[in-house]
């Protein structure tokens, strides 16, 4: 928790006082979901959840499982999994994204998301959060940097390990 604190501390002094901020995430267990919810009411942020089309299952979720949905996902840098729908991201500046670690970086529904809202997202500040049982953030971050350069990404926190 003080971990979150200090973040949220570092993350507010690049917002400017009346800055609009939204908690977009992708939670496939729930835990990032609990994260994003404990920013948002820090925040007093607006929370939006990026959901899949087609919802994961426990079988798809099945990292061992090479035929599994997200290991076959995470094996395609092209994969880009259908979500449900997007938020109206242009009254927000600040953008905290949320996230499980998956093979060491963000699930390919992150870049789903970032791909429907690539021109709205040019100029705001994007912050990376995300959740593992046992990876840290940082390869994630920098996979989003290399990824999409011309956005503008905090460093990020790695919640609840």
């Amino acid at each position: 928790m003080r971990k979150l604190l200090i973040f949220l501390a570092v993350a507010a002094v690049a917002m400017s006082i009346e800055a609009k901020t939204i908690v977009v995430y992708f939670s496939a267990t729930g835990t990032t979901k609990a994260a994003a919810e404990n920013i948002a009411k820090a925040e007093k942020a607006t929370l939006w959840e990026i959901e899949a089309a087609e919802p994961y299952t426990d079988a798809d979720l099945d990292w061992r499982n090479k035929q599994s949905r997200s290991s076959l996902e995470m094996n395609d840098p092209e994969a880009r999994p259908t979500i449900k729908q997007c938020t109206n991201i242009m009254p927000y500046d600040t953008i905290f994204v949320g996230y499980p670690i998956w093979w060491g970086i963000c699930p390919r529904i992150i870049n789903s998301w970032i791909d429907n809202n690539l021109p709205q997202l040019e100029g705001k500040t994007l912050v990376p959060f995300a959740t593992s049982g046992g990876s840290g953030v940082e390869q994630s971050v920098e996979y989003l940097r290399k990824t999409y350069p011309a956005l503008t990404w905090q460093d990020g926190q790695l919640i609840g390990r």
